[in-house]
């Protein structure tokens, strides 16, 4: 394998891009009118990719709202993200919270109504065989 991106579908392709470079700091690699790849800038490796979901290459059968997906990004500090997202008045879905398995997170939706799990570890866990 030489590379492996996931690509969100919207019809706001510009919107939804912006939602994810001012929410986690990533950055445009490639963009046109129908598709923003975006990098983080101290991982390029990590893209996520910005598709409108009309376009040609989609099939007819993805070309509806999302469901049953939850996209997930790990990050240093999850309550630094939850003030960046109250700040920008995105739809935060769950406030951030210490789950039992050692991660604080948060859920929002993103403009195209995926939902985002903002993950942080807050200890370390045991992991058990």
């Amino acid at each position: 394998m030489h590379r492996c991106f996931t690509n969100i579908l919207t019809e706001e392709v510009a919107v939804t891009a912006a939602f994810y470079e001012e929410l986690l700091g990533l950055k445009r690699q490639t963009s046109t009118d129908g598709f923003v790849l975006l990098a983080d800038p101290d991982s390029p490796g990590l893209e996520l990719g910005i598709l409108n979901q009309t376009s040609d290459i989609v099939p007819v059968r993805a070309q509806r709202a999302p469901a049953g997906v939850i996209l997930t990004f790990v990050v240093g500090n999850c309550d630094t993200v939850y003030e960046r997202a109250t700040a920008m008045k995105a739809n935060i879905v769950e406030a951030p919270r210490e789950l039992a398995d050692g991660r604080r997170r948060m859920i929002l939706r993103d403009p195209a109504g995926t939902f985002v799990d903002i993950s942080s570890p807050v200890r370390e866990t045991v992991k058990t065989a």
